[in-house]
């Protein structure tokens, strides 16, 4: 009996420690009334604003506590954007130029009229930081997409000044055209450029194809079905890639910083780390770090970041994601071995399409129904 009560005793202290340890959360609105927030970020200009994507086309600006319209592209968007119902097209993706503050240069990911994946470059209207110029428009890029779904849509500026840019495999359902492992196309890809040329973009010399026959040079990392969101941790440079999956598993990808690029993570070969077609032979394919199967646990994963902000200490340097379809929000911990563990920190109950970093690196989450919040100690 004495033993007994000993081991009961053990692991309640076990259960309570491991309990103290997860860390409190709660969501702070900061701006409600958006139409299909997806998008939230920073232009780390030392303004504190924050700008917040809708989907339909607006990019608003929020700047002590007010918002206003920073950039509209609805006219520049296919019509089926703002039809009503469900779609994976619009306004997609933004990032901000490493020297923004001097330059007022900005990039935007979105879907033309013809749904295409375009990459373009603006600028701020001269005297007027809170207000994008539509005028100043320069393609850089124009992907053909072969369907509705699976455009990808994140951008982000890496630690070694360069734009990242995030493809879906084109769409449909099992890659059909095998985008995924196909090197002749941007589709199913991370791509690595260099936009600080005054016009169009460079190559930087240092991505893994280039000088490769036949394959495309602005491709960093291939073997990826849907990479909605990804992000890179601002103490350390990792990456981090959340990549969609198809019916079963979804799962979180991670290169260390000073990576040299060229991973295959996969797709269509694998789903996560479950075999999806046996038929497609994959050589040194990189498992993921994280996966979870489908169901309660949700069923779209929005990739978030590593959390660097001091308002929760408890959750530095934790690696912050959640579910479109359960709203459900984990923190990640890496060991000393190397292996990742998850924690729930919150249940959803709403779709979470994105996560959002300020300039001190606070975190935020968006709810597809129209709401921005600010995660907040309990």
């Amino acid at each position: 009996m004495f033993k007994r009560l000993s081991w009961l005793i053990a692991v309640w202290m076990l259960t309570s420690a491991a309990l103290a340890q997860t860390p409190q959360i709660t969501l702070t609105p900061i701006l409600e009334g958006v139409n299909r927030p997806i998008g939230i970020y920073n232009a780390g200009d030392g303004s504190g604003r924050l700008f917040i994507i809708s989907q339909g086309g607006p990019i608003f600006v929020v700047q002590d506590g007010e918002a206003s319209v920073f950039l509209d592209l609805t006219g520049r968007l296919s019509r089926d954007v703002n039809a009503g119902g469900y779609t994976e097209r619009g306004v997609l993706g933004l990032a901000f130029s490493p020297t923004f503050a001097e330059d007022g240069r900005f990039y935007v990911n979105y879907t033309g009229r013809r749904g295409e994946t375009i990459i373009s470059r603006f600028t701020v209207l001269p005297n007027s930081p809170n207000e994008g110029d539509l005028t100043s428009e320069e393609q850089l890029l124009a992907v053909e997409q072969p369907f509705a779904n699976h455009n990808g849509g994140d951008m982000a500026f890496g630690p070694d000044g360069f734009l990242y840019i995030s493809l879906g495999d084109g769409g449909s359902a099992g890659d059909p055209i095998n985008a995924g492992q196909r090197l002749d196309t941007l589709l199913g890809k991370i791509l690595r450029i260099d936009v600080s040329t005054p016009t169009g973009y460079d190559i930087p010399p240092s991505n893994p194809f280039v000088g490769i026959d036949s394959v495309l040079p602005e491709i960093w990392a291939y073997g990826l079905r849907n990479v909605w969101r990804f992000s890179f941790d601002r103490e350390t440079g990792d990456f981090f890639m959340a990549d969609v999956g198809q019916g079963r598993m979804e799962e979180v990808n991670f290169e260390p910083a000073g990576f040299r690029g060229g991973a295959n993570y996969g797709w269509a070969a694998f789903e996560g780390t479950r075999v999806f077609n046996e038929r497609i032979r994959v050589n040194n394919p990189v498992a993921p770090i994280i996966t979870y199967e489908h169901g309660e646990n949700g069923c779209s994963i929005t990739g978030g970041y590593v959390y660097r902000g001091t308002a929760i200490p408890a959750l530095v340097g934790k690696y912050l994601y959640g579910d479109f379809c359960s709203g459900h929000i984990w923190a990640a911990t890496r060991s000393a071995d190397g292996t990742w563990t998850s924690e729930r920190l919150l249940n959803g109950s709403f779709p979470l399409t994105s996560f959002g970093e300020d300039e001190n690196g606070e975190l935020y989450v968006a709810n597809h129904r129209g709401v921005v919040y600010r995660i907040d100690p309990r």
